[in-house]
């Protein structure tokens, strides 16, 4: 079966993708094609979208689903025309909130994705920063600043969990590689020996890192399965010997992966 799905938005319509894909996950018998209509913000565009909504519905045979988060009566109220499943976000939420705070909306558009005044903004970008610096163990000096050190074999999901880290949540995160010399060693390189408390091992799935590699270098050793189980072994090995947190991430969105380490290190989130 399938159903188209709108997320409509008079901004980015980063909200609206947000709340509507948690919503569809639970439905995975289902398969959706969603499409996403960012900066209604005239009647004319809401005109234009009611279009593609009623086009989309005659195709599949099946009303489409919106999910909005216009804040404008006018703007909603277009929308309402169309022959579709709808769900407003803000709508939804808004009025009883208004209700238990005894104050009402601003209704301003973009507001939850505004560059705020206490300083989250900078915070984030200053830490993106130090993610994009202290990538693959190139810039070891600068540990001292880290609130988290990942480690790992390579291509296991350091790097986006860092970035992701960063971006949303203000975290200086840096990362480190576990070589083939290091597996031989079998202790903590040395770069990392001073700051222990703060490292956090990924480890994968062979067969899921081979793919991975072999997508950068298909057929060479260094994406063998062979050399991808030695290393998650001893990187794993490492982890128990070593008694540093660690999460396979095998099964696991970026989101997810960041989540987690957040819950089990117990790092405050910030600059939100």
């Amino acid at each position: 079966m399938k159903r188209t799905a709108f997320f409509i938005s008079d901004g980015t319509g980063i909200t609206a993708e947000a709340l509507g894909n948690s919503l569809l996950a639970q439905f995975d018998s289902i398969q959706f094609e969603k499409i996403t209509l960012p900066y209604i913000d005239s009647v004319q565009k809401a005109r234009e979208a009611v279009a593609q909504i009623n086009k989309a519905g005659e195709l599949d045979g099946a009303r489409p689903l919106t999910f909005d988060t216009i804040v404008d009566s006018e703007i909603r109220g277009e929308l309402s025309g169309a022959d579709a499943f709808m769900v407003d976000i803000f709508g939804t939420f808004l009025s009883p909130l208004e209700n238990e705070l005894h104050s009402s909306s601003s209704y301003t558009v973009g507001k939850s994705h505004a560059i705020s005044r206490d300083g989250g903004y900078e915070e984030r970008i200053k830490a993106v920063n130090y993610a994009l610096e202290n990538d693959d163990g190139a810039r070891t000096r600068y540990y001292d600043d880290a609130d988290v050190i990942l480690i790992g074999p390579s291509r296991s999901g350091k790097t986006p969990t860092c970035l992701y880290l960063a971006l949303q949540y203000g975290i200086k995160a840096a990362n480190y590689p576990l070589t083939e010399e290091d597996m031989e060693e079998q202790r903590i390189p040395s770069a990392l020996q001073p700051h222990r408390q703060k490292l956090f091992g990924l480890t994968i799935d062979p067969n899921r890192l081979s793919a991975i590699r072999n997508e950068r270098r298909p057929n060479s050793g260094y994406a063998s399965l062979r050399q991808c189980m030695m290393e998650v072994s001893e990187a794993e090995s490492m982890y128990r010997r070593e008694r540093i947190p660690n999460l396979n991430t095998t099964d696991y969105s970026v989101e997810e992966i960041s989540t987690r380490l957040l819950v089990q290190t117990g790092i405050e989130r910030r600059a939100r």
